[in-house]
């Protein structure tokens, strides 16, 4: 007689052989990685003030060139809003000069990407333009379009667009072989093939020039306040250089610089949202 017995939904089956402790393991490996996320950036910043501190008290640069950190703190705590407000005009004209530097250096990308002829044909004189250096433009651009956002917006495109263009042809253009003999396979138009295929190829490619690009939009931005700028931190830190408090202007650049980081963490966050794939599919460290 067949012994039969029924499952006992309650008890579960135990887990094989070292699956537990290699379960924890991993648990607490992915938990140390993410706590080093989050603490290792503020010790390399706390190395680097406290290098900053001992420079200033040894004198080793004269003041006026590099303030004692706890000077340039004072400077900001004295006048708060007046630097926010700085701040946002240069985070604003960042944010604008990197959406228009995006669009048109997709769009140039593609068609540089579509069509060996164009690509040959303009390759060159984006390189040219690339090659100029972008602060003797800055009395031309005040000229040609006078003072305010126009020419500091100019600027910040002139500094971004070509990493953008380079980044999106070369994705383009870099297909990978077997994905590209699929799409074949299916008998896929040509539009098909690029949105389903090409471009999602792409991005990962697209976000690397976007990365180099960013840091580059708020120097631009920086630059053109020099320039033709009423406001922002540029403006900032010409004006009070040029009444000998060093303190207000480093911290003027050290605003710029934690700009520059946030906007650069926050493109971090959308690459890793709008391309999940990739860290799947890649190795990590």
């Amino acid at each position: 007689m067949t012994d039969v017995r029924s499952a006992d939904p309650a008890v579960a089956e135990p887990p094989p052989p070292g699956a537990g402790p290699e379960v924890g393991r991993a648990g607490r490996g992915a938990g140390l990685r993410a706590g080093a996320d989050a603490v290792l950036p503020a010790v390399g910043i706390l190395v680097a003030l406290a290098a900053w501190w001992l420079i200033a008290r040894l004198e080793l640069v004269h003041p006026f060139a590099l303030p004692p950190p706890g000077d340039v703190f004072s400077a900001f705590v004295e006048k708060p809003a007046q630097m926010l407000e700085h701040t946002w005009d240069t985070t604003l004209e960042i944010l604008i000069g990197f959406a228009l530097s995006v669009a048109a250096g997709v769009l140039i990308g593609l068609s540089l990407a579509s069509s060996r002829t164009v690509e040959r044909m303009f390759t060159p004189l984006l390189v040219a333009v690339n090659a100029v250096p972008k602060i003797t433009l800055g009395p031309l651009l005040v000229v040609a379009l006078g003072w305010g956002q126009k020419p500091i917006l100019t600027m910040v495109f002139l500094l971004c667009f070509f990493p953008i263009v380079l980044s999106t042809a070369t994705g383009l253009t870099t297909t990978p072989a077997d994905l590209a003999e699929l799409v074949r396979s299916w008998n896929a138009s040509r539009w098909q093939a690029f949105r389903k295929v090409r471009f999602p190829a792409a991005l990962p490619q697209i976000f690397v020039g976007l990365k180099v690009a960013m840091p580059l939009a708020a120097i631009g931005a920086v630059i053109g306040e020099f320039q033709a700028g009423e406001s922002g931190l540029g403006y900032v830190i010409t004006q009070y250089a040029g009444i000998g408090d060093a303190a207000t202007a480093w911290a003027a650049i050290m605003l710029v610089a934690l700009v520059s980081i946030l906007l650069y963490s926050a493109l971090l966050l959308i690459e890793r949202f709008a391309l999940p794939w990739v860290r799947e599919t890649t190795s990590s460290r």
